[in-house]
């Protein structure tokens, strides 16, 4: 059974005017099928917010991109915007949320596991910002994408609007286009061991870049960690392209 979708709208910081938009942004086709539904009727799945959403999501990512990057070119940009909106930040974003534990399903979805699956999962945050779109238009929504798909601090992808074009000081994006340039896999990170005290914790995260290059590495934060270890790993690369330079 979903739980009370009222968590759900403080964790977002917006309380709905139109529930129903929320209910039918975190209802997923199986519960509608099971249920049936009436000829003529606008399906009350969450598919068509999704669709719209998917837009809103990229549009509001390219915005932000321009507006803290302008010295940026438009291949850089786009590459950016790719790791933000991709499947495997998305899918992190809507864990942190807790979506799953607020979806509709059918028997079959919900006896499957899915309110753990990514494509479910990613689907459900795409519907949930062109409900925001709808219910209070897109200064709700751009304020929802800044805060939990742009700023929150254990994003795949963090922006540095003070560093000059070139001059890198996030390793983590440095590390994403240097993935892209070399057509790898986008860098995946994971928490591996949390130690100490709540008010004073270390963090254990691996990244792992293609089938074969990863690194460890430990922080104050999963963001310190997981910069820390892309950080590992783009020094190795550079060695390793000194030592063919050599060659």
């Amino acid at each position: 059974m979903p739980a009370d979708l009222k968590s759900l709208e403080t964790a977002i910081g917006h309380q709905f005017q139109n529930r129903e938009l929320l209910e039918r942004a975190l209802t997923h086709s199986s519960h509608v099928h099971e249920r049936g539904g009436a000829p003529g009727v606008l399906p009350a799945d969450n598919e068509q917010l999704e669709f719209l959403g998917d837009s809103i999501l990229g549009f509001l990512i390219s915005e932000t991109l321009v507006h803290r990057l302008p010295g940026y070119a438009e291949g850089r940009l786009s590459k950016l915007k790719a790791g933000i909106v991709s499947a495997t930040h998305l899918y992190g974003v809507a864990e942190r949320l807790q979506l799953g534990q607020y979806l509709r399903l059918g028997r079959g979805e919900e006896m499957s596991g899915g309110r753990s699956k990514r494509t479910l999962l990613v689907n459900a945050l795409e519907a949930l910002i062109a409900a925001l779109y709808q219910d209070a238009g897109i200064a709700k929504a751009r304020e929802f994408v800044t805060l939990h798909v742009m700023g929150d601090p254990g994003a795949e992808v963090e922006i540095s609007a003070s560093s000059p074009a070139g001059a890198f000081t996030d390793y983590k994006s440095a590390l994403q286009e240097l993935a892209l340039a070399r057509k790898l896999s986008l860098p995946r990170y994971v928490i591996l061991k949390e130690d100490g005290p709540e008010h004073s914790k270390t963090f254990t995260i691996e990244v792992r870049v293609g089938k074969d290059l990863s690194a460890k590495a430990d922080g104050y934060s999963k963001k310190n960690a997981a910069q820390n270890a892309a950080r590992i790993v783009l020094e190795r690369l550079a060695a390793d392209n000194k030592s063919e330079a050599s060659l």
